[in-house]
């Protein structure tokens, strides 16, 4: 069984990218959302939370947990794979990509302070956008949108316009969502900064945690036996918006 978690709804950005790679295995998703938003939390509140929810998830029998956000990738992975005797994916910053593909050498960054004050970030950062202009900001009330349901230009225009229209006045020409929630913004980003090219990593922690598996000797299953799968949803709070907005991911590539 493959488990993911985030703060709330965010991590089914990812949760949706394995399903296309993965669509026969079963999945337990935890959302943290009577916690969310992560991002001012203190490190030691989230590395307490995730150690919990991990231990819940490897009750509920998981194989591999997807930290399926940035900000707890950033306070707790380490102390994760200290803790526990499981395997676990963390979200990466997608500087890289974005740095070496710029022809501007203007990258802006949409994050949480969480995200910005991790090592993981400030490491790769600095060993790949050396020679690249980092325009760092944080997205302000753009979680809270995304855990309403509030994905749509009319709700979330004005406050996406604030977080990246400072990146494409100093010239940004790729824009990394370095929070899992942000994917679900993405056709507002891009209407907001047209011509800028959105880099999302979900895609490629995806492909990461089934490289893992099947490192690891883990049998995927191919749907040949009847096996359909299955998507467990488990949360802290309000289960209405993850279970609407799971059940639409879920549906839509059965």
């Amino acid at each position: 069984m493959i488990a993911l978690f985030d703060s709330g709804v965010g991590g089914l950005s990812v949760f949706k990218e394995l399903y296309q790679l993965a669509p026969y295995e079963d999945y337990i998703y935890y959302a943290d959302n009577a916690n969310c938003p992560y991002g001012e939390k203190s490190v030691e509140f989230i590395r307490e939370r995730a150690g919990e929810i991990a231990r819940i998830l490897i009750s509920e029998g998981a194989d591999i947990i997807v930290v399926a956000c940035n900000t707890a990738t950033a306070a707790a992975i380490d102390y994760l794979r200290e803790k526990f005797d499981i395997g676990f994916i963390g979200m990466e910053p997608a500087i890289k990509p974005a740095a070496l593909s710029s022809e501007s050498k203007v990258v802006g960054v949409l994050a949480t302070a969480g995200t910005f004050r991790g090592r993981l970030y400030r490491q790769t950062s600095g060993k790949y956008a050396q020679d690249v202009t980092i325009i760092e900001k944080v997205g302000e009330g753009l979680v809270e949108l995304v855990e309403n349901g509030k994905t749509d230009y009319e709700n979330a225009g004005d406050a996406v316009m604030k977080c990246v229209a400072p990146m494409t006045a100093m010239g940004a020409d790729r824009i990394v969502l370095g929070c899992t929630h942000y994917p679900f913004l993405e056709d507002v980003i891009r209407k907001c900064a047209p011509g800028v090219s959105i880099i999302n990593p979900a895609p490629a922690v995806a492909r990461h945690t089934v490289e893992v598996l099947d490192s690891a000797g883990y049998r995927f299953k191919d749907g040949k036996t009847g096996d359909t799968g299955s998507l467990k949803l488990l949360s802290s709070g309000d289960n209405r918006i993850l279970e609407r907005m799971a059940g639409a991911l879920y549906r839509a590539h059965k």
